[in-house]
């Protein structure tokens, strides 16, 4: 009973924190019924009740959505999130809220993404104006604004809030995000953000319901990602017996590649966390296998991470003209950087893509 009392409590702080919905982001319909479209799930929701992610709700026949306060706030190094080809050694301020629209069992970021869904997550909100995130970056220099944590899609006009004023002080802004986006949300996002992790968790259907999501939406929200101009990178997270297995990452790899032989793979490490921890942890050679899938099926950038000391090599960026090691990495730690501002190979001119200076 006192578990509940706090989530209630939660909740109720939670709901006094919000704002109307973006009206992009939101379908008015007969009866007091909304239909958000944030994220893939498209929510039906009636008056008085809660979508799937539990913090964006119909109240009187408005969709009110999350607004003013962080559940995290932190200036992390940019391979953290990771990105491995916007501005190499750069800092990036975080910046998360509460909620998710999945439920995965693995969950390394679950206080702040389960809030509501669990009541041992119960991370509060801390009450700030976008104006001071902005500030924040251009007090400790970091050209990089990134919302992450917990799902950011169901948390998008927030983000806006913070990446307009942002971007007008030309600092770079992205999502870390599950990818269960739809056309509406990228639209709306677009103008202010320049960059998009997305965690492709697998390649079966039944994957992702045990996760509470749709393969097919993940799939067609990558390639919109990347047609729509978004700098992307992937991350799978391999997870020994659950999207390990070799024709599941092969897909992954010949997926990606059909889109774009250039999008970086981020293959990384496992370790037992949440409602998995009967799980064995992913092992270098897991990862090195994941990565040879990746390397054999033509992308030309495939990174094993979460590995920081055994990676022997596996985290740097070698140039796919002339095999030169352009930048070399120690988990989040930039050793040695060759790229210039203009992003190319100092031995062969070869042309990497990615965001090497602010103005590329």
């Amino acid at each position: 009973m006192q578990e509940d009392t706090a989530v209630k409590t939660l909740d109720e702080r939670l709901k006094a924190r919000t704002a109307d919905a973006a009206e992009s982001l939101v379908q008015q319909l007969a009866a007091g019924r909304v239909r958000c479209v944030a994220c893939g799930h498209r929510c039906l929701i009636l008056d008085g009740l809660d979508g799937i992610c539990r913090v964006r709700f119909n109240r009187g026949g408005r969709l009110q959505v999350p607004r003013g306060y962080v559940g995290g706030l932190a200036v992390d190094p940019i391979e953290k999130k990771p990105f491995f080809h916007v501005l190499p050694g750069a800092n990036a301020v975080s910046f998360g809220m509460l909620g998710c629209d999945l439920h995965c069992g693995y969950c390394q970021n679950w206080l702040t993404s389960q809030t509501l869904r669990d009541p041992e997550a119960l991370v509060g909100p801390r009450d700030i104006a976008p104006e001071e995130i902005v500030d924040l970056a251009e007090r400790v220099q970091a050209p990089v604004i990134v919302s992450t944590y917990n799902e950011p899609l169901i948390t998008a006009e927030w983000a806006m809030e913070i990446f307009r004023p942002a971007s007008a002080r030309k600092i770079l802004c992205g999502f870390v995000s599950n990818g269960n986006a739809t056309p509406e949300v990228l639209e709306f996002l677009r103008p202010s953000t320049s960059l998009f992790k997305v965690d492709l968790k697998g390649f079966r259907k039944e994957g992702y319901r045990r996760l509470g999501g749709r393969l097919s939406t993940v799939l067609d929200s990558i390639a919109a990602i990347h047609s729509a101009g978004f700098w992307l990178e992937v991350v799978t997270l391999v997870v020994p017996g659950f999207n390990d297995s070799e024709d599941e990452l092969k897909g992954i790899a010949r997926f990606l590649a059909g889109i774009d032989r250039d999008i970086p793979w981020h293959v990384t490490a496992f370790h037992a966390d949440y409602r998995m921890k009967d799980s064995r942890n992913t092992t270098m050679a897991d990862l090195a296998r994941a990565r040879a899938f990746g390397l054999d099926a033509g992308l030309r950038f495939v990174y094993a991470g979460n590995c920081a000391g055994r990676g022997g090599g596996t985290e740097d960026t070698i140039c796919p003209g002339c095999n030169m090691v352009l930048i070399r990495r120690d988990g989040f730690r930039v050793l040695e950087n060759r790229i210039g501002s203009g992003g190319s190979c100092p031995s062969c001119s070869q042309p990497i893509p990615g965001i090497w200076s602010i103005h590329s």
